[in-house]
């Protein structure tokens, strides 16, 4: 991961800067910068806008007692919106607005959801799973492991009583 993560902080500003000279020289300098200002602002209002949704959505989830995970993923894509939005650039203002979208949040979730329970099952089913109670190991499809049993408390009544009342005081040496 770390690969990636360092191939995207060199290679994004430096597509932004050949970006800006294509811009600069097909636009001229001033409206270029104007340009910049200008999605940075929209940006912060459209943000604005609907991060107060995504918060009356979440707030009425907790009170209806559900779990607020679509509403805090929405939440989580406007922030990271808001932070593409106010860099510079025009490449990151294009993945902030395409995060604006409602349908846009929609395939990521779904796709980041796929890859979760893509990760989840194959780690489910590696070969040193559990085993299942004729010996054979689970594998896919076959639902969680649920171990059924009974129990029986250990020593009866009287013994928990023994136990409890103070050790008898012995003589020491003479």
């Amino acid at each position: 991961m770390l690969p990636w993560l360092l191939i995207l902080f060199v290679s994004v500003p430096i597509a932004e800067i050949a970006l800006f000279i294509e811009v600069g020289e097909l636009y001229g300098l001033w409206p270029t910068v104007g340009a910049i200002f200008a999605t940075a602002a929209a940006g912060s209002l459209l943000i604005r806008y609907q991060g107060l949704a995504v918060l009356r959505e979440v707030q009425a989830n907790v009170d209806a007692g559900h779990l607020p995970a679509r509403p805090l993923f929405d939440g989580f894509c406007l922030l990271f919106a808001g932070a593409m939005l106010l860099t510079p650039g025009f490449i990151t203002d294009g993945i902030g607005f395409i995060l604006l979208f409602p349908p846009a949040r929609t395939v990521i979730a779904v796709f980041f959801l796929r890859r979760l329970e893509a990760r989840f099952t194959a780690e489910s089913n590696d070969t040193h799973g559990p085993v299942h109670e004729a010996g054979r190991k689970s594998g896919h499809g076959q639902g969680p492991v649920i171990i059924d049993g009974d129990f029986e408390e250990v020593g009866s009544k009287e013994t928990a009583d023994d136990n409890d009342r103070e050790p008898p005081i012995l003589p020491g040496p003479s």
